[in-house]
């Protein structure tokens, strides 16, 4: 296991003007994992969660100066990834005047092309269900189910409630669980 600074050592290096770089460095490092994969589960291919983490990452430069700390360092580093996976999809979609459930096939072809999970037929059937969500539940069951987040967490990060949350990931659910036992 690699060990990383915490958060708070982190961000004081950072706020001394000659430590800067080297503080954004341990601090990619200690969450660019993270951070890629939370982006791959959303767009599903490795180029564009590939983009979009550099483009995360270089939002988090130009703004971690303004963190004013009232949330956990990863929290705000997850509503940035988050709305940026956001905006991405919504892009794609106008850029090509698609319709949802267009991207949707768009990124069920990548998944059954791609490395991105074995080829057990489940986990590609759970995927391909996942895919079908809304993308407000898709997040929302990733979060809860794969990255085993807290709804305080999420709540944090979407700025939704807990309760509308809990109410979202059980709707996921079932999706889920119709679409499995119907394919």
């Amino acid at each position: 296991m690699e060990h990383h600074p915490e958060d708070s050592e982190l961000l004081r290096l950072f706020r001394q003007p000659e430590n800067r770089s080297v503080a954004f460095h341990q601090l990619v490092l200690k969450y660019q994992k993270r951070v890629y994969w939370h982006a791959r589960k959303m767009v599903i291919d490795h180029d564009d969660a590939d983009d979009l983490t550099q483009e995360i990452f270089l939002k988090i430069w130009h703004h971690l100066e303004d963190f004013r700390e009232d949330s956990r360092l990863f929290t705000w580093i997850y509503r940035i990834a988050t709305n940026e996976c956001l905006t991405f999809l919504k892009k794609k979609r106008t850029r090509f005047f698609l319709p949802i459930h267009n991207v949707e096939q768009e990124l069920e072809h990548k998944l059954e092309s791609g490395h991105f999970i074995s080829g057990d037929e489940i986990q590609l059937k759970l995927q391909k269900a996942i895919l079908k969500l809304p993308e407000k539940q898709r997040l929302v069951f990733h979060m809860k189910y794969f990255d085993d987040m807290k709804y305080e967490e999420i709540s944090e990060i979407l700025g939704t409630s807990v309760g509308a949350l809990k109410a979202t990931y059980h709707l996921a659910v079932k999706k889920i669980e119709d679409y499995m036992e119907k394919h």
